[in-house]
């Protein structure tokens, strides 16, 4: 049997309202259970990648989430099967259009990995701990 400690999922979302999709990337991992990352590949082909709490996904997806530099809008478009995401840094902001039906099926995926309210199961303290000591 074939297990594994990760999802990911690709998909092409709409920056700034361009019409040129860009290319993005959810993952969760396990040995991360609090997390997702998401990542947009530059013209350039590098990845420029954010990581935030899974919980301010699955909250964004019925309300307006998040006060920092990640927030997510269903609210933002006209399009109920869309949701915005909002990134922003001293280097600038974004927003990408983003499937509804596409987050949804990554989330479940990741709750088949991590259901929701069983990080601390397998969140390793102890190797964050080790991992703060050594710096």
């Amino acid at each position: 049997m074939h297990t594994t400690d990760a999802v990911h999922q690709t998909q092409f979302v709409l920056l700034n309202e361009s019409t040129t999709p860009v290319l993005s990337r959810l993952s969760f991992h396990v040995a991360e259970p609090y997390a997702v990352t998401v990542a947009f590949r530059t013209e350039r082909g590098r990845w420029i990648e954010w990581t935030f709490a899974r919980d301010l996904l699955v909250a964004g997806l019925d309300e307006p989430t998040g006060i920092g530099d990640v927030r997510i809008r269903p609210d933002l478009s006209e399009d109920e099967a869309l949701l915005t995401l909002e990134i922003e840094s001293p280097d600038g902001y974004a927003s990408f259009e983003l499937e509804r039906a596409d987050l949804e099926a990554f989330l479940e995926s990741s709750y088949e990995l991590v259901p929701l309210g069983a990080e601390s199961e397998h969140f390793d303290i102890e190797g964050l701990i080790e991992e703060i000591s050594n710096v």
